[in-house]
């Protein structure tokens, strides 16, 4: 709870909390000492009453007694008391003379001119003087309208001194201990927070160093987890800007090798157009008189002319894949496209041993350009005759449905399949897998369906065959 809580509290907040949280605890136990000393004051109050009491009670006892006073009843009462608490008594007779005392040195002796002082004092209403550590206390003893003399008290004060010392050092040692806390507290606070931005620093400067692989955690949602979020959506936004420059780089040298093989390929197709003409009029004008001579002689210009067409054929794919393509949609129901398509591989598949499964379960409309995406399907399905040449079983499982809001189309071979090393690269271009292959077929027909605004997906499990999917988005209205 409280972890949540300060991960979700802004600096500032943190801070007014800790000061808050510190002044808390300060006035608590400030008023927790205050208490102890107000109660400490008290209990001494009332003890040191209780025995100013006693101590006149037992003065007024030893001056209205009759017959002489008992010194040692003084001394043993005063031994009685707290040692902090009444100092010493003395009886004073009306003629100023000390007639009992528990200082026995005292007893007999006159009084003292500065005792004679506090006498009138006493008498003037003021029976009450420091001095130094002790209070001194006159109090006239009145019995029946007759004074019968005088008592003097001395009262140490060095209790209540010394409580309000040990209180006082108390709050001192409580401030320091609170302070002390703060301090710690402060110093916590303050390197969970530079060691953040110090991160942040030394991550800049690997950022500006050229190293963007940086990623600042972040533990908090106050300032520097801010910053530690933009910081990270910075690096983030410069790796795509990167990124985006690298690809850039890439399209224009790409664009510039395109356009020379484009020119080289145009250039190719010329001579190849001759070579085949000049094989044609070789074969029909200088045919070999010997049978033996002549077959040889088929057999090579037979040869040459296959070359040359294959030749032909990949450079008239290379520059289908790299001409831009411009589409020419039209409404079709998906099962007469797919008539269409089985009308011209049906005599290839009964040729090579080839049965065809049909499921067409989605009877629904879908917006093509028709060739474009027959030739997709044919490219698809040559690759699968090829695969299943060695195969035992040769089986060809065509099937259309609906998902979602798309429709796909499955061709699913019994081939040799692709190995799992092969199969990231199966869309790149020039890749192939045949002795022969080009690669441009599955890059076009990925560039086909994704300029319909679809997918091509392609899964395959070497010795088992591959189930290649064609996915279309639905028109709007369609189902």
């Amino acid at each position: 709870m409280f972890k949540k809580l300060s991960y979700n509290l802004s600096l500032n907040r943190k801070l007014v909390f800790m000061m808050l949280f510190l002044s808390f605890i300060l006035i608590s136990v400030l008023m927790f000492l205050y208490s102890q000393s107000e109660q400490a004051l008290f209990r001494e109050l009332e003890r040191q009453t209780m025995e100013l009491t006693k101590a006149i009670q037992v003065g007024v006892e030893e001056v209205t007694a009759s017959g002489a006073t008992d010194e040692a009843r003084l001394s043993k009462y005063l031994k009685e008391l707290n040692a902090k608490g009444v100092k010493e008594i003395s009886i004073i007779s009306n003629a100023d003379e000390i007639v009992a005392s528990s200082n026995l040195a005292k007893v007999g002796q006159p009084i003292t001119h500065k005792r004679k002082e506090l006498i009138i004092r006493a008498e003037l209403g003021e029976p009450i003087s420091d001095e130094g550590s002790t209070y001194n206390i006159i109090v006239p003893v009145v019995a029946e309208n007759t004074q019968y003399g005088y008592i003097h008290l001395k009262i140490n004060k060095d209790d209540f001194s010394k409580i309000l010392r040990i209180n006082a050092l108390k709050r001192i040692i409580v401030t320091l201990f609170v302070f002390g806390i703060g301090i710690i507290m402060t110093l916590i606070l303050s390197r969970r927070y530079t060691q953040p931005i110090q991160n942040v620093v030394d991550a800049a400067m690997r950022v500006a160093a050229g190293d963007l692989n940086q990623n600042i955690p972040v533990k908090s949602r106050d300032e520097i987890g801010q910053l530690s979020e933009s910081f990270n959506f910075m690096v983030q936004k410069l790796q795509e800007t990167r990124t985006l420059e690298e690809k850039l780089r890439e399209a224009e040298h790409l664009s510039g090798l395109g356009q020379l093989s484009r020119n080289i390929a145009h250039e190719i197709r010329n001579p190849l157009n001759f070579i085949s003409l000049s094989v044609d009029h070789i074969g029909e004008k200088y045919p070999p008189k010997d049978e033996g001579d002549r077959k040889r002689f088929d057999n090579l210009i037979s040869g040459i002319k296959q070359e040359v067409h294959r030749l032909n054929k990949l450079v008239n794919d290379f520059l289908d894949y790299s001409r831009p393509i411009k589409l020419n949609l039209h409404k079709v129901m998906s099962s007469h496209l797919m008539e269409d398509v089985m009308a011209l591989i049906w005599a290839k598949a009964e040729a090579d041993g080839i049965s065809i499964i049909k499921d067409y379960s989605a009877e629904v409309e879908i917006n093509v350009d028709t060739d474009l995406f027959k030739s997709c399907i044919l490219n698809i399905i040559a690759n699968a005759f090829h695969a299943m040449e060695t195969s035992q079983e040769k089986t060809l499982a065509i099937k259309t449905e609906i998902v979602g809001k798309e429709f796909v189309l499955s061709i699913k071979d019994s081939g040799i399949g692709v190995s799992q090393a092969n199969l990231p690269r199966i869309f790149e271009p020039f890749f192939s897998t045949k002795q022969n292959g080009l690669g441009l077929g599955l890059p076009m027909t990925m560039r086909v369906m994704e300029e319909h605004g679809g997918r091509v997906e392609f899964d395959s499990t070497e010795g088992k065959g591959s189930d290649v999917k064609l996915i279309l988005p639905l028109p709007k209205g369609g189902s």
